[in-house]
């Protein structure tokens, strides 16, 4: 049963959002999408000039642009194949978006050594290097367009699941770490076969259902919780990569990790990590994401509009460690407060599955 507070939340969405936000709440929130409202919502979407932008640039065999991890000289902020395909998924353009579709075919049928990858032929081996790989962000560009039943993913699903353990086995990343000189520095690097999480394990795990079980549930809120600690900040540190040279890895976490942060007296939540350990179904077991929730919950106002301080930064446009924006612009207040409403009425649907 819904609160009077996502209700109008709802209201407020429909009566104001683009077709994303409205296509999406209809379809994910209430399930009550017809097949004449979509194809009306979607095209829409198709008349969007981020949409059009994105389906001029593909190639003939489905790949996004002249770049894979992001922009590049060559290759705009969303004329690339990892940035194309996490704007097309939020956007709610549906498995069988014809540009989604085939850019899903180009990473089924592209080798990860493949000039596309833009890593000089190479193939860094996500199970040698904890936290690293193309092929771990290939995988959540394929989880989050809803492709985990199409497309062969399950063993960096089980990765991200070993990873998250790993760190309830040791007492933290310096034991799997090493110190290396590199130019005069000294830099952390992973030994190699070790595992560790990162951004784009738990993005698969967020996008994914094949996993999720009581036990994987309750290992997943454990490492977390543990990832949360704030006692030990020699422990708060990140790991590189050693490949003959130090290679960063895509995200790598550290302890300390927050929900959110306090500035000037007010405190600003990140919605993308806490929708992300929502869809993974924390919300009953981690206390700090049940806080941050019902602060969400709280925050939404008589117009049904959510007044909660987020991290702007992380929320506005989409790239490839942040962005969640489903409006084409925010040139108006309103615009971005319904990017902002949204992600909130999303994170309480996924808290209360």
């Amino acid at each position: 049963m819904m609160s009077e507070r996502v209700e109008r939340a709802i209201l407020f969405l429909l009566g104001n959002a683009g077709p994303s936000i409205r296509l999406r709440v209809k379809k994910e929130i209430l399930g009550s999408l017809t097949q004449a409202e979509e194809a009306a919502l979607q095209n829409e979407i198709h008349q969007e000039p981020l949409y059009k932008l994105i389906a001029a640039c593909q190639k003939e065999n489905g790949w996004l642009g002249n770049g894979f991890h992001g922009p590049n000289k060559n290759a705009g902020p969303y004329e690339n194949q990892e940035v194309g395909v996490k704007y097309l998924a939020e956007k709610g353009v549906g498995k069988d978006d014809p540009v989604l579709k085939r850019a899903m075919e180009a990473f089924a049928n592209t080798k990860l050594t493949d000039p596309c990858y833009r890593t000089k032929g190479k193939y860094y081996d996500e199970f040698r290097y904890a936290a690293n790989g193309q092929n771990l962000i290939r995988c959540a560009c394929i989880a989050r367009a809803g492709y985990e039943d199409m497309i062969h993913i399950q063993p960096q699903i089980q990765l991200a699941l070993d990873s998250f353990q790993r760190v309830l086995e040791v007492d933290s990343i310096l034991d799997i770490t090493r110190l290396k000189k590199v130019n005069g520095r000294e830099k952390r690097i992973f030994n190699d076969y070790e595992k560790w999480p990162c951004y784009y394990l738990l993005d698969i795990l967020a996008h994914t259902r094949s996993w999720k079980n009581e036990k994987t549930t309750a290992m997943l809120s454990e490492a977390v919780n543990k990832l949360m600690r704030t006692d030990r900040p020699e422990c708060q540190v990140g790991g590189d990569s050693w490949v003959g040279y130090v290679l960063g890895t895509v995200g790598c976490m550290k302890e300390g990790y927050a929900l959110g942060y306090e500035l000037n007296g007010k405190h600003y939540t990140y919605l993308d990590r806490v929708e992300w350990l929502c869809r993974c179904g924390l919300t009953p077991l981690l206390p700090s994401l049940h806080e941050e929730v019902t602060l969400l919950h709280n925050s939404i106002d008589e117009d049904g509009i959510c007044r909660a301080s987020v991290d702007e930064n992380q929320l506005k446009g989409i790239g490839t460690y942040s962005g969640q924006q489903l409006e084409q612009d925010w040139k108006t207040e309103i615009k971005k407060l319904c990017d902002i409403t949204f992600r909130a009425l999303l994170i309480l649907h996924y808290a209360n599955r």
